[in-house]
């Protein structure tokens, strides 16, 4: 990038705000004032924003306010909001693009509920018991619970998904440190048995798994919920599962709708599955349909959808008053951040190989780029404060252990430069444009991802904004990246990859193993150490089902990550769920006992926008 003075960057960059904005002014709220845990109003109006352009996410309603009567052959339409096609991979065990189990959980189900706080309850299609040790767990599956094809969800099909997970030949995403605390498992995944001996089928029904750990994270998803119909998949070949039909065409559950078809990568059609465990489905048929970005806003007010999974915030301020639809919202389990690649994955190791040689490996030079961004600016004017500046690792959708007082790099590209400047990255040549620590040209890459209105125009910011403190960022290959293309390189540790935005979607354990584990593949930073091990383990410990202890490991841990930066947050997000104002029994509320089953409608015909 040519030099730029520093007055005229500032000008392009508060033009590029404005320009991806969709209004203006600023909200001077701190972060820490923002909405930690939506709740319902009363009123069935959609959320204001105030004077200034900005909304908040706890004047939104997490419930549909209609309250009419369910049609009993009404049909709704969900669609999938999505620039890329959907990957066709319609099975839990296998899935890894949100867009997939969009598709996934109007068929098939978790086989335990779960209650406000996102723990395991006893109401869900199996029910489970511990020891006293807090390691042994049985496990139960209720009478009556069946796959579309009648036959019943046994015990043997729940565990046939650990072995399944387990297995050397497994290509998908899901094994990790959950899998490897059973017993017997790590054995067993490096192929030295065929069995996995803390796994025993009791009876049809009843599984029984004992883990090394016991500990909070098991009830709230440290034990694997989903089961593999093997009366289906037993006879195939574990590499061979993901690819095929069972999972891409005729995909079956045990959920309130069975797959009638499937169009590849644009379209599934689903019929009410009469047999279905907790009664009959309000729905006669759903279709779930890829909209794209593009295309949402008026898929909405015509009717050809009547609700989306996800509707993109940096539309919302234009469409706020759409009349055919209710906009609900809530705090997301999610995050976005710039990640750092520093080192590799070493497959047959199963664990992450850090490289203290990476470009990215001074701990100093991420942490002035986190200084160099204003996320605060970010959430006001790209997404009018429904994403908002993002501090702790621990997300405030878990605001027991969310430490809002942590001290994290904040907006100051003053500091930014004092930090690169005593690291030793200097303007050798006097271009603006620092060199790397022996005084040669430091080129960073950066790889982000194509979609929505706003992608291009943050990208550019953020490249801006590091420029700004005198560091060259390109983007990979020159430009976005497709999904699908930006997380196959992601993954397989491409070397053209130096940083990159993310997202990362928690889920509703606060473990963060999934991401930070050592031994997880989805520890895309490549990053860990003895500490960073040690506390996720002692936060995923017995000890840890004292609530106290807990907040006091994850607060060293969310400490250790402000020290190290594998990655750095840049915004909490917020979902925002459209549904037509025919739409009935629909909720965002985990502390709600309305289920997916009952979503119904009140016309047969989709309200159209005024």
């Amino acid at each position: 990038m040519r030099k730029t003075s520093k007055w005229l960057l500032a000008l392009m960059l508060v033009l590029l705000l404005a320009l991806a904005a969709c209004g203006g002014g600023s909200d001077n709220e701190s972060s820490d004032d923002k909405k930690e845990n939506s709740g319902d109003t009363d009123s069935s109006e959609n959320a204001k924003a105030n004077e200034d352009g900005v909304f908040n996410i706890e004047d939104f309603s997490m419930t549909a306010t209609n309250d009419g009567e369910a049609l009993e052959d009404g049909t709704l339409t969900y669609g999938v909001v999505s620039d890329t096609v959907l990957e066709g991979t319609f099975n839990f065990n296998f899935y890894s693009a949100a867009p997939d189990y969009e598709v996934i959980a109007w068929f098939d189900e978790p086989l335990f509920d779960s209650d406000a706080n996102y723990a395991y309850t006893q109401d869900g299609a199996a029910t489970w018991d511990v020891d006293e040790s807090g390691t042994v767990y049985t496990l139960k599956i209720k009478d009556g619970v069946n796959w579309h094809d009648g036959k019943p969800v046994t015990a043997e099909d729940w565990a046939f998904a650990h072995y399944v997970i387990g297995h050397p030949d497994y290509v998908g995403i899901r094994y990790g440190s959950d899998f490897e605390n059973i017993v017997g498992m790590e054995e067993y995944h490096a192929g030295e048995t065929d069995t996995i001996s803390g796994i025993e089928v009791i009876d049809e029904k009843t599984l029984q798994i004992t883990y090394k750990e016991g500990g909070p994270s098991q009830i709230t998803g440290g034990i694997w919920p989903y089961a593999l119909p093997k009366h289906i998949f037993g006879e195939m070949e574990v590499a061979n599962m993901m690819e095929s039909d069972a999972v891409r065409k005729q995909p079956i559950g045990f959920g309130p709708y069975k797959v009638e078809s499937v169009v590849p990568g644009e379209s599934v059609v689903l019929t009410r599955n009469e047999d279905y465990w907790r009664g009959t489905p309000a729905l006669d048929k759903v279709t779930v349909k890829v909209v794209s970005t593009s295309t949402v806003v008026q898929e909405l007010e015509t009717g050809g959808v009547d609700m989306v999974d996800n509707f993109p915030v940096d539309q919302f301020i234009d469409n706020a008053d759409m009349s055919n639809v209710e906009f609900l919202g809530a705090v997301d389990a999610a995050y976005t951040y710039i990640g750092f690649k520093l080192g590799k994955w070493d497959a047959e190791a199963g664990k992450v190989v850090p490289d203290e040689n990476a470009k990215m490996a001074d701990v100093n030079l991420r942490r002035a780029m986190w200084y160099a961004v204003d996320n605060n600016a970010v959430g006001d004017k790209f997404y009018n404060g429904l994403r908002w500046n993002a501090t702790s690792l621990i997300i405030p959708f878990f605001p027991e252990y969310h430490n809002a007082d942590i001290e994290t790099p904040t907006y100051d590209p003053e500091e930014a430069k004092k930090i690169l400047d005593e690291a030793g990255y200097l303007d050798v040549d006097g271009d603006g444009i620092r060199e790397n620590k022996d005084g040669e040209e430091l080129v960073i890459n950066f790889a982000s991802m194509a979609g929505g209105d706003t992608a291009e125009p943050l990208a550019n910011y953020y490249i801006q904004s590091w420029e700004a403190v005198g560091l060259k960022v390109e983007l990979v290959d020159g430009r976005l990246l497709e999904f699908n293309s930006f997380y196959d390189r992601l993954e397989a540790d491409d070397p053209a990859y130096d940083i990159y935005q993310g997202a990362w979607g928690t889920g509703t354990d606060v473990n963060p193993s999934g991401i930070f584990g050592g031994n997880s593949p989805a520890n895309y930073p490549r990053w860990t150490n003895e500490e960073n091990d040690e506390l996720l383990a002692q936060g995923s410990s017995m000890k840890a089902m004292d609530t106290e202890y807990r907040k006091e490991v994850y607060d060293k841990w969310q400490q250790l990550m402000v020290d190290e930066i594998p990655l750095f947050p840049t915004l909490y997000r917020s979902v925002i769920v459209p549904v037509n104002n025919r739409v009935v029994n629909y909720t965002m509320d985990p502390a709600s006992d309305l289920r997916r089953y009952q979503i119904g409608v009140t016309e047969a015909e989709s309200v159209v926008a005024e």
